[in-house]
Parts: structure tokens; sequence; C-alpha cells
């Protein structure tokens, strides 16, 4: 066993829909993280949306005292309603400067249900890793089996040799909101041997 510990997980970006999806249960399920990651006093960095999934899971970390970290493109900022009351809430020029200024303040990544931006948004993060850009952990959240379909596909790229098995690695799938801090603690303690303290 290392005599190192694992670097605790302080800051958390999640990436989700600007929708809710017609399953209520996929916006039950963002807000029990907001929740979590405010007692355990994570920082919440998301897209500053004030609707969908990103304004479900940013009311309820603000309402358990957490801080909440939204980078919107200005463009965005009626589109998807900025959430002004937010801990800090910064507004860029465009796509490329809110992911690189989510990605420079998190510690880990976590994808919730969501659409086309989540899609790009994951497959970019993954992407990111495979080139060894980063090495964060990146936590898939399969709720209700909502991921399912990006994990067969993930598996068929792989088998049809257009990626190494090695690519299944680079995310941790969960089943349920309540497991990601754990999942991304193991994460990080794998890559630096360290052992984790899990939530």
């Amino acid at each position: 066993m290392s005599r190192y510990r694992t670097p605790e997980i302080r800051s958390l970006c999640v990436f989700c829909g600007s929708s809710v999806g017609n399953d209520p249960a996929h916006r039950q399920a963002a807000a029990r993280l907001g929740a979590i990651l405010a007692k355990h006093k994570v920082t919440l960095v998301f897209g500053g949306g004030h609707i969908g999934m990103m304004g479900a899971i940013a009311e309820a970390a603000l309402r358990g005292g957490g801080r909440v970290v939204g980078i919107i493109p200005e463009h965005l900022t009626r589109v998807e309603a900025a959430f002004l009351e937010v801990t800090e809430l910064t507004v860029v020029d465009n796509m490329h400067t809110r992911k690189r200024r989510m990605f420079d303040m998190a510690d880990a990544f976590c994808i919730l249900p969501g659409g086309m931006g989540t899609l790009d948004e994951t497959f970019e993060i993954i992407t990111w890793k495979q080139l060894r850009l980063h090495n964060k952990p990146i936590i898939l959240v399969n709720h209700r089996g909502y991921w399912t379909p990006f994990c067969v596909l993930v598996d068929s790229i792989i088998a049809n040799g257009f990626a190494s098995p090695e690519t299944a690695t680079l995310f941790s799938v969960v089943d349920d909101v309540g497991e990601v801090l754990s999942a991304a603690q193991r994460e990080m303690a794998a890559v630096i041997g360290g052992e984790p303290e899990l939530f």
C-alpha cells in the first residue's frame, strides 16, 4: 500500500443537457448529485445555464450551500438562460473557450444524460485523455440505461479495430449519481498509486 494519500476531488465538471428529457427521474438524479456535491464541499463546474439538467444540478448545489461555477458563451446567455445567481459566472466568447475553461477548473468530469452538446463534450474530453493531454477521472452516469447505446458504440469501435481495447478504460461507468465521487476517487488513486478516501 502506498504511503501517499490520493488528492481530494475539490471540483467536478458536469456535462449534462439543457433539457430535462422525458423521464423526470433524470432531473431528480441531477438534483441529487448537486446535493451530494454540496454536502462534500466539491465545487460544481457546469455550463452556466438555468434550464434543463444544468439548472437542476446547479439549483440543488446552491440550496445545499455548495459552490457553483458556471461558464457560458455569450451567444447562449439567452438561449440557456444564464444562471446569474451562481457563486461565479463567467461569460466567454465561444464554445471552445467554454470547454477549455471548464477543463482547467475541474479535477474530474461527470457525464449525465444530455443531447448533442453533451455528446460533443463527452467525446472531446475522452479523446483528450486518449491523446494523453490529461489524466483526470471521467465518470459516465448510466442512469436508467441512458448511456448504454454509447457504451455499445465504444465497444463496436474497439471490435472493428478503430480503437485499442484500452479505450474502454478511459472512463468509468456507474449506474447511480451516489457512486460518482467514489468512482472518481478510485480513478485518481489508480493513476497515482494512492489510497482512495471513498465518499
